[in-house]
């Protein structure tokens, strides 16, 4: 008893750290711009003195904003291109659902009988249709 106490206890623990990591990683994938400047600004002078490509041209005043704006415009471009590949596979997905047909085997037809009758019985029309009694 104890030993399936402690297994649906490290059972339950898994399920939450599995379902940590998954919102942790939808996250970041919606707030990648935002990850993109934080680390701009935590990296400011390494990227000013290093990546920037106006470093040699200090008139400019760029300290690093040209190589945070390809980042941003990188970011944008890929995140275009994932659209685009979820909007293929969707099609992808939705020509293969059509394409397939379901089958019967004739022996599962055959079995299958109808309860009722298969002479249609006509109504007319005044036997259905009764006014309302006034009181």
């Amino acid at each position: 008893m104890l030993n399936a106490s402690k297994h649906l206890v490290l059972l339950r623990m898994l399920k939450r750290l599995v379902s940590i990591c998954l919102i942790i990683v939808l996250i970041s994938s919606h707030f990648s711009r935002f990850f993109i400047y934080a680390g701009f600004e935590l990296n400011k002078k390494y990227i000013a003195s290093t990546l920037c490509e106006n470093r040699d041209k200090p008139w400019l005043q760029c300290e690093g904003s040209c190589y945070f704006m390809k980042k941003i415009q990188q970011a944008k471009e890929d995140e275009k291109n994932q659209q685009k590949q979820l909007q293929q596979n969707l099609t992808q997905e939705m020509f293969v659902a059509n394409v397939t047909t379901i089958q019967f085997h004739q022996c599962l037809l055959q079995v299958i009988s109808t309860p009722y009758p298969t002479k249609k019985t006509i109504i007319p029309a005044k036997l259905l249709f009764r006014p309302p009694k006034t009181a």
